[in-house]
């Protein structure tokens, strides 16, 4: 079941349960009517399946993520605020995935910045943790892997140190969608995902995460980029419009427009276009545009 949501094609009337009651829902593809009956499994590095559950119409969606010292908060936070609201409408579960089950610190872990140079020493930052429920043995199987960036990536490629990467590249076979934020990209590249690939990363960093991987084709201006069932998105903020995106895709724009009201959100919704590209002077990105990419709430035109 490896091309449910990938051809969307052929409209249809979708069925909602929302708060006990059945609500039709105008304008739901095939696809998008079928999500909305299963149950899905998310994870956090971040790494989520589908469950054979969802095969036969159910209603069980697996989420599950991948973490390790020194991920960027808003890169787990700003996705998983979108699922966690989803599963209000969707049947879902969440697993996040580390080296060790337990807390994982966001604080940077020693690393340096240039060779020949002391290690940053960030201790005195605050210290804001996500407990990590599996191990990278103990993960159950998955149909969605969510990896987000951060400086640990940096501390984790100095000390050689592949487990997260090597993670990836072992379930990627068995995934119905890899996404990544920001530097997250780094481990995707890292692991040989996105070889002959089309990809985004973090615009502020991309000098150090455009020399990744192997014939990848690095896209400076996007915002998000979807190649086959890989996501990749720019830096940190960007992952919200990247799930918006995704979510958008699996489930159509209701209940998804409600929620992003109700979070106050104003998702940009223009894949191709990243103006912090131009903020970060990314080479070969696009300099055309205007750099006040207004956008509106979800759902609604002047």
């Amino acid at each position: 079941m490896k091309t449910f949501c990938r051809s969307l094609h052929g409209l249809a009337l979708g069925t909602l349960l929302i708060a006990g009651q059945l609500v039709t829902v105008q304008g739901q593809t095939e696809a998008q009517k079928a999500n909305a009956n299963r149950t899905l499994s998310v994870g956090y590095v971040s790494c989520a399946k589908y469950t054979d559950a969802f095969r036969y119409g159910q209603v069980l969606i697996l989420y599950e993520q991948i973490l390790f010292p020194g991920f960027e908060p808003l890169d787990v936070f700003g996705p998983l605020e979108m699922i966690f609201s989803m599963s209000y409408y969707m049947n879902m579960t969440l697993a996040t995935i580390a080296e060790t089950v337990g807390p994982v610190s966001a604080r940077p872990p020693l690393h340096y910045m240039a060779p020949n140079e002391p290690p940053m020493d960030l201790s005195y930052m605050i210290n804001p943790q996500v407990v990590a429920t599996h191990t990278f043995e103990t993960a159950p199987e998955l149909d969605i892997l969510l990896v987000p960036g951060g400086t640990g990536n940096v501390a984790l490629e100095q000390k050689n140190d592949t487990k997260v990467e090597d993670f990836v590249r072992e379930r990627y076979p068995e995934l119905e969608y890899l996404l990544s934020v920001c530097t997250g990209a780094i481990t995707l590249a890292r692991s040989g995902v996105l070889e002959g690939r089309r990809a985004t990363s973090n615009k502020g960093a991309w000098a150090q995460t455009a020399t990744h991987g192997k014939n990848v084709t690095w896209v400076p201006s996007a915002r998000w980029v979807v190649d086959g069932n890989v996501w990749t998105s720019s830096g940190v903020a960007a992952g919200m419009d990247m799930a918006y995106a995704f979510l958008r895709e699996l489930y159509g724009d209701s209940p998804l427009n409600t929620l992003m009201s109700n979070v106050e959100y104003a998702p940009h919704t223009d894949a191709s276009w990243d103006p912090f590209s131009v903020v970060h002077n990314v080479p070969g990105a696009n300099k055309t545009r205007s750099l006040v990419d207004c956008v509106g709430p979800a759902g609604f035109t002047e």
